[in-house]
């Protein structure tokens, strides 16, 4: 008989979890993002960084973005078993103990601070640490319990990678990583709003004040607008402030007008079928990317250039 079993006589519980479910806890997809925009600020910053610290920053700050999602699912495993989007994760699936994802968690919280403190830099790692408290338990177990605005504050979370991607880079916070920053701030509610009208029902059935289950739908619309008219013109800034090239500024300022007429669809188009409020989730995903991928790609270029000149 193996320990396990002889383990499992005495009332021990084990999970019959995979290496494929604890790559779950993670939420790869909400992670992915996190690196990604983490990566893309690391890359804006002036200066040269160390290839190697660059790669062990970006490992770590994906360590940590994969930690905040296994405490998100151990916290939320209630009502996520309450909702079909999320019925299937690990823990309310009973794949994973909820014992076994907060120790996940905590341990790859320690182990990805602490690496990106020793190894590139302590107010990196303050931020890191920070965004992960500031998901969890300000966000996870506060807001969005309490309030329909838990998306508008608890945004914050999602939108410091970028920041620490440039405090890692140059031990600093600039302006230009403060306007990274306010990109996926505003980003942020109009985005999960379009994905809460049409998933209101299973927010409803797990009790999550989302903003069309408090304020209605057309309240939400109307927020939905008003935030796309805030967000286009915040992604224009990095061209207002001097750290793009006018392509990136006009390139910008298309996905924000693409934006705003997805919004407006939204506002003036009612729908049971919520195709107008599918179209603008999608279109939000595409532009967040597409607003990083060009800054990337416009940071690579301009230094190409002076490269050659020089």
């Amino acid at each position: 008989m193996s320990v396990k079993e002889s383990l499992k006589d005495t009332g021990v519980r084990f999970s019959e979890a995979t290496a494929g479910d604890f790559f779950a806890l993670l939420k790869p997809r909400v992670m992915a993002l996190a690196v990604f925009t983490a990566f893309v600020g690391l890359m804006v910053a002036p200066g040269a960084m160390n290839p190697v610290i660059a790669v062990i920053a970006i490992g770590a700050i994906a360590v940590g973005a994969g930690a905040a999602g296994s405490l998100n699912m151990w916290y939320d495993a209630d009502i996520d078993a309450l909702m079909s989007r999320t019925s299937s994760r690990p823990v309310p699936s009973g794949r994973v103990t909820p014992g076994e994802a907060l120790g996940f968690g905590l341990v790859l919280s320690a182990f990805s601070v602490m690496t990106l403190g020793v190894l590139v830099g302590w107010l990196a790692a303050s931020l890191l640490a920070f965004t992960i408290f500031f998901y969890v338990v300000i966000y996870t177990m506060w807001l969005k319990r309490s309030t329909p605005q838990n998306i508008v504050i608890g945004g914050a979370a999602g939108a410091l990678p970028p920041m620490i991607g440039w405090a890692a880079a140059t031990g600093a916070i600039g302006i230009e990583s403060l306007i990274l920053f306010l990109i996926i701030f505003l980003w942020t509610p109009p985005h999960f709003w379009a994905l809460a009208l049409f998933k209101a029902g299973d927010y409803a059935a797990a009790g999550i004040p989302m903003m069309p289950n408090v304020a209605g739908q057309a309240s939400t619309r109307r927020q939905i607008f008003a935030y796309s008219l805030l967000l286009a013109p915040i992604g224009v800034l990095p061209w207002a402030f001097g750290f793009t090239s006018g392509f990136y500024g006009i390139v910008s300022a298309a996905l924000g007008a693409g934006f705003i007429w997805c919004a407006w669809k939204v506002l003036v188009i009612p729908d049971k079928e919520m195709k107008p409020a599918k179209a603008l989730f999608a279109y939000s995903i595409f532009y967040l990317f597409a607003i990083f991928a060009m800054l990337l790609a416009d940071t690579i270029a301009m230094r190409a250039f002076m490269s050659a000149g020089g």
